[in-house]
């Protein structure tokens, strides 16, 4: 038992000091050079606050949910965006993330991603928080049989109504830090 107890200790004590490592490596620092980390990187899947209806999400969190996808007589017609709907393409629609972010979807129960353009509005039923195309469900091991799947939403880029895009907590690190310069 107390073998156990120390390994735990010993544990908390390592992912503490991961964290702490990861959080001090990303504090801005005032001097040209160094580099200011402006998103999140991914380290945590907690949800992010639910939005009221009818909002648009900007904030670039990742969320829970449930993910379906497009029926198949979907196929072809338009989009939110203009685009016609590919079945094999990589597009996707929400009701809150802004038509033209790119996003990591995860799907909880096997663990597999794939990164979509939110090019359309819905799904309409209750619960759900993103529909896949065909082709990109199945890169996640979403099918017809099972039909829904609890996944994971995390933006890369998110486009803001300034015309500017800003990095999600889905984006590389790189993409999400930028470096200082003096001017």
């Amino acid at each position: 038992m107390r073998s156990l107890a120390r390994l735990s200790l010993l544990t908390a004590t390592l992912g503490v000091i991961g964290i702490v490592g990861i959080a001090a490596a990303c504090k801005p620092a005032p001097t040209a050079g160094t580099t200011v980390c402006s998103a999140a990187h991914g380290e945590s899947l907690a949800p992010a606050a639910a939005l009221p209806p009818g909002h648009t999400d900007l904030s670039g969190q990742t969320r829970l949910g449930t993910g379906s996808f497009y029926a198949r007589w979907f196929a072809h017609r338009k989009m939110a965006d203009g685009n016609r709907m590919d079945l094999q393409g990589s597009n996707a629609a929400s009701r809150t993330l802004p038509l033209g972010t790119m996003a990591k979807v995860t799907n909880l129960a096997t663990g597999k991603s794939a990164v979509v353009s939110i090019q359309d509005r819905g799904p309409y039923a209750k619960g759900r928080i993103i529909d896949l195309s065909p082709g990109t469900a199945r890169k996640i091991g979403l099918t017809r049989h099972t039909g829904i799947a609890q996944v994971a939403v995390a933006p890369i880029s998110v486009p803001l109504p300034d015309g500017t895009v800003k990095p999600g907590i889905g984006a590389p690190h790189e993409a999400s830090c930028r470096a200082v310069v003096k001017s």
